[in-house]
């Protein structure tokens, strides 16, 4: 691990950026949502708690485009030489992933809004939400660092990129296009899905509402290694979310409640 990490978070506070401490599988090690940037006293005390923390940026005033190249079936970079603009990538801010990707960085344009949009190209993703981020130069996973390619400022996007980022949020409607749509006749079903997203919701109710989750997954005859996953998501995405032991125990107890149901109903 880099051992001035700080010192590198600490600069990028200085220059407007708003860090976000990242543990080793690339989660943030706090809750950074809607949260003001941290001062650099605060960077200085959670390096303190947390000293081989990677450092990432909030995609607030700038966007990334993410070329991954070691995960998904297709090289990201076969699909951005397809455009045949390498022009658009030249001359902006750009890092090499610890997985050999690139990330280039764009400031978001002042009149438009550019949405985040994963899937973007195959095996590129567009992050842009004001609460998403990007792990950052000298971060490290393994023995594998990150490491900036150039200096050069980060530049608006060029007109042809905002036009091809116009053409594919079009493809997708935006939350603005569809403020009018709500849903109606919601199932049991429609709050399992929501719940994987939104969360178990406030303090006191969660381990009913766990229970209840993880419940409501099986009697579906969900997989139970898919509805443990599940059941990690809406926990993750919880805003004080239960610590890891209490949803395995929760988890263990509604199986074997279930297994006991199915007995039952075979008797």
């Amino acid at each position: 691990m880099h051992p001035n990490l700080v010192n590198y978070a600490l600069s990028y506070a200085e220059h407007g950026f708003s860090v976000i401490p990242i543990g080793s599988n690339k989660r943030p090690l706090i809750k950074f949502a809607d949260k003001p940037p941290l001062t650099s006293t605060e960077i200085r005390d959670l390096w303190k708690k947390y000293p081989t923390a990677n450092i990432a940026l909030k995609t607030d005033k700038f966007f990334v485009i993410d070329v991954d190249r070691h995960g998904g079936e297709v090289d990201g970079m076969e699909s951005i030489k397809k455009l045949g603009h390498d022009d658009w990538f030249k001359g902006t801010l750009t890092e090499r992933t610890a997985h050999n990707g690139f990330h280039f960085f764009f400031t978001k344009p002042k009149d438009l809004k550019i949405q985040q949009n994963i899937g973007f190209l195959p095996s590129v993703d567009l992050k842009a939400h004001e609460n998403n981020y990007v792990v950052v130069a000298p971060s490290q996973l393994g023995d594998k660092q990150y490491k900036w390619l150039n200096s050069e400022p980060m530049k608006e996007p060029p007109q042809g990129l905002i036009d091809l980022i116009l053409e594919k949020q079009k493809e997708f409607k935006s939350v603005e296009q569809l403020e009018g749509y709500k849903p109606t006749g919601k199932t049991q079903t429609t709050r399992l899905f929501e719940q994987i997203i939104n969360g178990l919701g406030p303090t006191g109710g969660r381990n009913n509402a766990l229970a209840s989750f993880i419940g409501g997954l099986l009697f579906r005859n969900v997989d139970p290694n898919v509805a443990a996953q599940l059941a990690i998501f809406a926990n993750d995405n919880t805003k004080d979310s239960l610590p890891i032991q209490e949803v395995e125990r929760t988890f263990n107890s509604m199986v074997e409640k279930e297994i006991r149901r199915r007995e039952e109903d075979h008797e």
